[in-house]
């Protein structure tokens, strides 16, 4: 059964949505106590017949009762001593959503989403979309995403750098009836504040300095079809909130505007980070992450399912137009053998450099494959604190022309006078470094 995915709703069964949740101390002398929440209302306080019972003395013997009302919850004050607050207010009687948190006594009381995990069996098929993959790993992914893209349930998608996130995204969106209706992307750790809620929410004319007309943003671009909120982890409180209420009433108010518009628009969203640990540092708002996540799925890194790459190696060169064989020799087992810390977009990168520097090669035999040893540019180079200073500076500086020699020819095709006029480095000595570092034949020129 797979183990790829979790969902906090029963939307999948053919219900409402309605929200699993319970009500767990997360703060307070009775921390991790818990009870289920229903349409019942559930009864907060020190005497024994409360449902769930807290030892608290400053809370009251019945001091506030909280219900299930479809996707939202009912907190009611039953006439407490020292109130019931919830974000510095003292309430009476208020709707919340899933995720938020209530503060009686010294306590602190979360309406928490229950996980269910998604059993489903491992689906027959070896791709989905534009994923592929033969593991049982990516197979149960693959039963996941079957069963949720005839849905409109919203999904959260993790996984490290380079799984294929985005992929998993506009795969859902194909299958969905939404396909005919725009896919919309956005890369919110890419965007600063400011940028990032204009891109979001829209604005009109005179918002900010330099909004000379009114722009539609990505929420209204996308009305109809599917939004991708890629590195979700990564945006400020000011937009978690404004993007909380848009999820909330599907409408959108654009920045500096006074009227506001339906939409209709799937979320699916995507991290790298892990979210519980941002909510429970304080950094990302518990009742956004789970209206994002009533499903989440999780990709498994390629180092977890090797036995994939030679299937992705060869839908890589397909698509590359060279002759689509199987795999092997040699350079598979480079391949199979290293530890992919940038998962598939690492193993495309190869590929292309590869392709770069063989540009009349027909089938995988013809490339020379190389993979680096160290992890890639931008997930941090070892330093060799085993050896002198001045080694370890020089092996670094070793590593760095390497790498930066080997990326400037395959972004310019393996052409040497390109390469120079990108990079700044005369031909000469360019052409010297690439030989140097064994990315190009001796003999080679352009």
């Amino acid at each position: 059964m797979a183990r790829a995915a979790t969902v906090y709703s029963d939307i999948l069964d053919g219900g409402t949505g309605r929200v699993r949740c319970q009500l767990i101390v997360v703060d307070g002398p009775d921390r991790g106590r818990a009870c289920r929440l229903g349409e019942n209302e559930v009864v907060v306080g020190t005497d024994r017949a409360a449902e769930l019972v807290l030892s608290d003395d400053r809370v009251s013997a019945r001091h506030v009762a909280v219900r299930a009302d479809a996707s939202r919850f009912v907190v009611r004050d039953l006439g407490s001593t020292n109130g019931t607050w919830f974000e510095g207010s003292r309430v009476t009687e208020i709707t919340l959503p899933a995720g938020s948190t209530l503060l009686v006594g010294r306590s602190a009381l979360r309406v928490e989403p229950e996980a269910q995990v998604l059993d489903l069996p491992p689906s027959q098929a070896r791709r989905f979309g534009e994923l592929v993959g033969e593991s049982l790993a990516m197979r149960e992914v693959f039963a996941v995403l079957e069963r949720i893209a005839a849905t409109d349930a919203t999904v959260l998608v993790e996984g490290e750098t380079g799984t294929g996130k985005e992929l998993v995204a506009r795969a859902i969106h194909d299958a969905s009836v939404r396909r005919k209706g725009p896919f919309v992307a956005v890369d919110c750790g890419a965007l600063p504040e400011g940028l990032l809620e204009s891109e979001l929410f829209g604005h009109v004319r005179g918002a900010f300095t330099g909004a000379a007309g009114p722009r539609a943003g990505m929420l209204v671009r996308a009305d109809g079809g599917t939004l991708f909120l890629d590195e979700l982890g990564r945006i400020s409180p000011t937009v978690q909130a404004r993007l909380l209420r848009v999820l909330e009433e599907r409408v959108v108010r654009p920045l500096g505007g006074d009227s506001e518009r339906a939409i209709d628009v799937r979320v699916i969203a995507a991290s790298r980070d892990d979210l519980e640990a941002e909510v429970a540092a304080g950094r990302f708002r518990a009742d956004l992450m789970y209206r994002l996540a009533v499903v989440r799925v999780a990709l498994p890194p390629l180092r977890t399912r090797r036995e994939d790459i030679a299937l992705l190696v060869r839908e890589l060169l397909r698509r590359r137009g060279l002759a689509d064989e199987v795999p092997q020799g040699p350079g598979l087992d480079r391949l199979l053998a290293h530890g992919w810390p940038g998962n598939i977009r690492e193993l495309r990168n190869v590929l292309d450099r590869a392709l770069a520097l063989a540009p009349a090669a027909a089938r995988f035999s013809d490339l020379q494959i190389r993979v680096d040893a160290a992890p890639l540019a931008g997930e941090g180079v070892a330093v060799r604190t085993d050896l002198p200073y001045a080694e370890a500076k020089a092996l670094m500086l070793h590593e760095l022309e390497r790498r930066y020699v080997a990326d400037v020819l395959a972004r310019e095709q393996g052409n040497l006078s390109a390469a120079s006029r990108s990079s700044g480095i005369d031909r000469k000595h360019l052409r010297t470094l690439a030989r140097k570092h064994g990315l190009i034949e001796d003999d080679a020129d352009d």
